[in-house]
């Protein structure tokens, strides 16, 4: 299993439990979507979202703020050489699955897919 995920759901498990000793933080509902790790894993760049998609500044602040505490989580959960060092993005791939179902439902788009449908 890729680290990326191992600490993917180590940050959820984390986030779900409120094991953070940040009040702010333990009252957001944050979506971990993914972790991708630097090629030597010493980075970690997790793209959250908070559930509902409101106020993500809050959350990515909420969540700097306590990045050493959750570093510690993190490390103390996998057993890695070092603790990567962890970076938060707001995960805007949801955004783009609106657009991408935007784009799809366009009837110009829907009658070019049923003419390649026909053709095949």
């Amino acid at each position: 299993m890729r680290v990326g995920e191992l600490i993917r759901r180590t940050l959820s498990q984390v986030l779900a439990q409120g094991d953070i000793h940040d009040p702010d933080l333990n009252r957001m509902l944050i979506t971990v979507g993914e972790v991708r790790t630097s090629p030597d894993l010493k980075v970690a760049t997790a793209y959250v979202l908070p559930l509902g998609g409101k106020n993500p500044e809050d959350a990515i602040e909420a969540l700097k703020r306590n990045h050493y505490e959750l570093r510690r989580a993190v490390a103390k959960s996998l057993s890695l050489k070092y603790a990567p060092d962890l970076r938060f993005i707001i995960d805007e791939t949801f955004d783009r699955l609106d657009e991408t179902r935007r784009l799809f439902s366009q009837d110009d788009v829907q009658r070019d897919l049923d003419e390649d449908e026909d053709n095949t």
